[in-house]
């Protein structure tokens, strides 16, 4: 049986909400009980596609008859990264080259086998990732249509000439991951106007309503498609390789679990994500709903 899952619509969160720490406190400060009795402990960053992510993991593991507790939306990375590492999480869906790039800010970009084998010998002992998924979602640059025709914009660097006089928004970890601004400057000689922080949930918005010009959004965010936005092309493969990846406490996870989320691994394509976050970003469904209908539809309920 599952417990203790937790998620927040990210459309209750009102525009203005600016955030200055990144993805908040750890909620599990001082809390050193590790899970017993073989239970696997799913958790989750502090966005949608993560917390749906977390609810695939955990209804396959239960269907394989694994027990569960979950622990959603509990912040960024660098919120979560020590509770897996310590043992209060067991599994995290991840992304193999966001993962890299914070434990080796001076990683080189490359495909998924190569970032996989990168990832293997960064991380501790204590942990391991699995099978990658096709699925990739990547951190891009994005802006409105009606910017992209003003000022001839189709790939990065093409912001260079203008780029001081916008406004570039985005969750809070973007202003100082290696992968976030200061790679923008670094790789491609970018500097804003400001690096403005928003709470992940208002991003797009912000970008429709003008409060900022380019937008820091992942490549399958339904709002892209929904507003007509444009993705930047990163032509110096800044943002590289982003297969959805599940990242374990080696110790945590059995042989049981380790099959069940690799067959979620195999199943999983980028248009499968696209997919299930329009139904949760914009048709407003409940995620673990979601999480359950396509877990039927590929056999893995």
């Amino acid at each position: 049986m599952r417990v203790s899952t937790r998620w927040a619509a990210a459309a209750a969160v009102p525009l203005l909400l600016l955030v200055s720490a990144c993805g908040g406190s750890d909620p599990y400060a001082g809390d050193d009980a590790a899970p017993t009795g073989g239970t696997v402990v799913v958790g989750s960053a502090d966005f949608p596609e993560s917390i749906l992510l977390g609810n695939v993991y955990a209804q396959a593991l239960e269907a394989a008859g694994v027990p569960v507790e979950t622990r959603f939306n509990i912040g960024s990375r660098e919120v979560y990264y020590d509770q897996i590492v310590s043992g209060n999480l067991s599994v995290l869906p991840e992304y193999n080259g966001a993962i890299l790039f914070y434990l080796d800010p001076d990683a080189v970009a490359a495909d998924t086998e190569s970032t996989n084998a990168a990832v293997a010998e960064a991380l501790p002992g204590e942990l391991e990732i699995l099978e990658s998924s096709e699925a990739q979602n990547k951190d891009s640059l994005t802006v409105t249509g009606d910017t992209a025709e003003r000022y001839d914009l189709a790939a990065v660097g093409d912001l260079e000439p203008v780029a001081e006089e916008m406004v570039l928004g985005g969750p809070p970890e973007f202003g100082s991951r290696a992968q976030g601004v200061p790679g923008l400057r670094d790789r491609y000689g970018l500097e804003f106007a400001e690096f403005r922080p928003l709470d992940v949930s208002i991003v797009a918005q912000a970008l429709r309503d003008g409060d900022v010009q380019v937008a820091n959004l992942f490549t399958t965010d339904p709002a892209i498609a929904a507003n007509d936005f444009v993705v930047l092309e990163d032509t110096e493969n800044l943002f590289g390789s982003q297969n959805v990846t599940p990242l374990v406490h080696s110790a945590s996870v059995d042989d049981t679990a380790r099959e069940a989320l690799n067959a979620v691994s195999a199943e999983l394509t980028t248009q499968t994500l696209l997919e299930l976050n329009r139904r949760i970003s914009i048709d407003q469904e409940d995620p673990d709903d979601v999480a359950a209908d396509w877990l039927e539809s590929v056999g893995l309920a």
